[in-house]
């Protein structure tokens, strides 16, 4: 910490750093989207069954490759400003970005054991109890995506059951790139060079849950009860925790994306069940149940690493609510990072709404 600044001081600076930086990134990913958006429909019909898919990887891909591209151009622009702050070593943010999708022969299978972990010991679990407890949530997240709106992204689930299961295929993937990238690749990831990690973990996950407590502005949203938004948006906060505390401790983004795009596969098959008049006892009986066993079985099968993950998860966890001896906080400085992590998680969202 420099001579005579305060720790709320250097708090304060080093999230206004971030912010700078997160608004370059914001201001590259909407000029590259330009392409997908005005593009795309002067080549194909919108109304295309083949528009939605392609949009969406369209999306994904680009975005994948502005984020390096601005991360380059940010630590460029930034480079004096970046030496004030406590970084452990002078990095490339743009590689380190890269090799979050670095996969080799010799990881392979435990970054795909993860994957398998999150998606039947988190995901699946918590989507089933949200719906079988809360059996309205269903019919507010079949109705926020406006499947039939004019300019909706989401029209295959109106469509028949190939052409649905055609585009699950493939766009349930592109959604989870697009998300896992920018939320846990790029907020996550790059905050923790700024600040300490259970911050950057805290800011980009509230940014995460308010993107789904956002649908309560959209059209089919008003009238219905705001208990369900707020339920999407505990669920969205509480996964992103977990998806970038798992991040952050392996630097691997393979899991957390295979487990996200499979959890988008079932949960569409949810939402298409009930578009087409069909009760979630369906899904509760023929989807759900059979992976909710086999998750036991993999939680009694893996239960040692199981255990030894939560134990470090719980203890990094907690070290959010202790004093950052690093700058030499008080017990106030800490309640005044917390405000203010949250504080800058819904600035960094406003941002988001407006440029992305």
């Amino acid at each position: 910490m420099r001579r005579n600044e305060t720790p709320l001081k250097m708090i304060l600076r080093q999230r206004f750093y971030f912010l700078f930086e997160v608004l370059i990134i914001f201001l590259g990913i909407f000029i590259f989207m330009l392409i997908p958006t005005f593009l795309l429909p002067s080549l194909i019909d919108s109304n295309s069954v083949i528009f939605e898919p392609l949009y969406n990887y369209l999306r994904a891909l680009i975005l994948i490759a502005a984020i390096p591209l601005c991360l380059y151009l940010a630590n460029f622009v930034m480079e004096k400003q970046r030496k004030k702050l406590i970084l452990k070593e002078d990095i490339s943010p743009s590689r380190n970005f890269i090799n979050f999708f670095k996969i080799t022969k010799k990881n392979f299978k435990f970054q795909l054991l993860y994957g398998v972990l999150l998606l039947f010991l988190i995901f699946i679990p918590l989507d089933f109890f949200t719906y079988f407890l809360s059996p309205d949530m269903l019919a507010y997240v079949s109705g926020v995506l406006n499947p039939a709106g004019e300019f909706s992204l989401n029209s295959y689930f109106n469509e028949n059951y190939y052409i649905f299961l055609l585009s699950i295929i493939f766009i349930p993937l592109c959604i989870a790139l697009y998300e896992e990238s920018l939320f846990r690749g790029f907020l996550t990831h790059r905050g923790s060079d700024y600040f300490n990690k259970m911050s950057a973990v805290i800011i980009s996950s509230f940014f995460f849950g308010l993107g789904h407590f956002s649908y309560i502005f959209t059209r089919p949203s008003p009238g219905l009860p705001i208990i369900f938004p707020l339920i999407w948006f505990l669920q969205a906060f509480l996964v992103g925790i977990i998806l970038s505390m798992v991040v952050q401790r392996r630097h691997w983004i393979f899991p957390v994306i295979f487990a996200h795009t499979l959890n988008n596969v079932i949960s569409s098959f949810s939402i298409w069940n009930y578009i087409n008049g069909n009760s979630f006892s369906f899904m509760t009986w023929y989807v759900y149940l059979p992976l909710l066993i086999v998750g036991i079985f993999l939680f009694i099968w893996q239960f040692r690493r199981i255990k030894e993950s939560l134990s470090i998860g719980v203890k990094e966890f907690k070290t959010y609510f202790a004093r950052d001896k690093s700058i030499e906080e008080r017990s106030s400085d800490v309640i005044n990072r917390i405000i203010f992590d949250i504080l800058f998680g819904l600035i960094i969202f406003l941002i988001g709404v407006i440029i992305l």
